[in-house]
């Protein structure tokens, strides 16, 4: 849809807009009393999150980060759907699924009453999709901006057979240094550590970082706790409809490699990652919905 003609049809007058970004791609903007958000169209990829109460954002974009056609964005909160790591089957497809590098459309926005602002968007269907995913399927992504911010990523199986997915929410999160925070929520958790030889392990008190970690914690549905000393406050990840939580940072020699993090931007992000992978990738029944849902807050320590 033209830029023109989604601001006629969706824009909001003081709190939604829908601009031109980067790489010609097509971004909603919101502004509104108690947050603002950027989404780009291209995998209803929600860039950046500050609330009007923080000085600094809650969501992490890379300063490096690159905007292309069909290239996934470093940083923000990308979308991974229908599988979540490698596909199981197929190792030419794209890691994470294809939802991240793929158009979606919006299909409704909204003012509520609660001074928030409201935006949905569907992923658009196309030759190259049902290649990957031959299954009649359709699937959303709710997001409410406010003073937390709020998503619904929505599973709608069409067809007339179960379907089995995998999925995440990739949020990065914006801290002040990665030395410098722990994870509290998933004390006592098992988790497959996949940083050398995949091993599963028991975390032991509050998760902290001296190097490179890449774990996913199975069978918990326990909110995340992001502490951060050097910012001076928390950030709280809630979650429904999530079986499993993922904790990641390159560290610095993998950052290196990977050419769009920059020198530090590595130390100024962590991700915890609300997913449902492994012995809890869902399946979903035919003509039913799954709803994965999480609400990302800060407060002071």
């Amino acid at each position: 849809m033209p830029l023109a003609d989604l601001n006629k049809r969706f824009g909001l007058a003081d709190q939604l807009k829908f601009v031109e970004g980067p790489g010609g791609l097509i971004f909603a903007e919101i502004d509104n009393d108690l947050g603002t958000a950027y989404l780009c169209l291209q995998g209803a990829h929600i860039t950046t999150f500050r609330p009007k109460d923080q000085d600094e954002p809650v969501i992490w974009l890379s300063e490096y980060a690159k905007f292309a056609p069909g290239k996934s964005i470093r940083g923000g909160a990308p979308v991974c759907w229908p599988w979540f790591g490698a596909h199981a089957t197929e190792a030419g497809f794209p890691g994470h699924g294809f939802a991240r590098t793929v158009m979606w459309e919006v299909t409704q926005s909204g003012a509520l009453a609660s001074g928030e602002t409201e935006i949905t968007l569907a992923l658009i269907e196309t030759e190259q999709t049902r290649a990957q995913w031959p299954h009649k399927t359709r699937v959303e992504l709710k997001v409410v901006v406010g003073k937390s911010l709020k998503a619904d990523l929505i599973t709608t199986n069409l067809g007339e057979t179960d379907i089995t997915i995998g999925e995440a929410l990739h949020t990065y999160f914006q801290i002040g240094d990665i030395a410098d925070i722990k994870i509290l929520g998933l004390e006592g958790c098992e988790y497959v550590d996949k940083v050398g030889p995949v091993t599963r392990r028991t975390q032991e008190g509050a998760a902290t970082f001296s190097g490179e970690v890449d774990r996913v914690y199975v069978n918990t549905e326990a909110p995340c706790i992001i502490e951060d000393s050097r910012l001076k406050r928390r950030i709280i990840v809630a979650k429904r409809g999530s079986r499993s939580t993922v904790l990641w940072t390159p560290w610095t020699e993998k950052a290196d490699k990977m050419g769009d993090f920059g020198p530090d931007g590595w130390r100024r992000m962590v991700c915890v990652e609300s997913v449902n992978a492994l012995e809890n990738v869902v399946v979903v029944p035919a003509g039913q919905s799954h709803a994965m849902s999480v609400e990302y807050s800060a407060e002071a320590l």
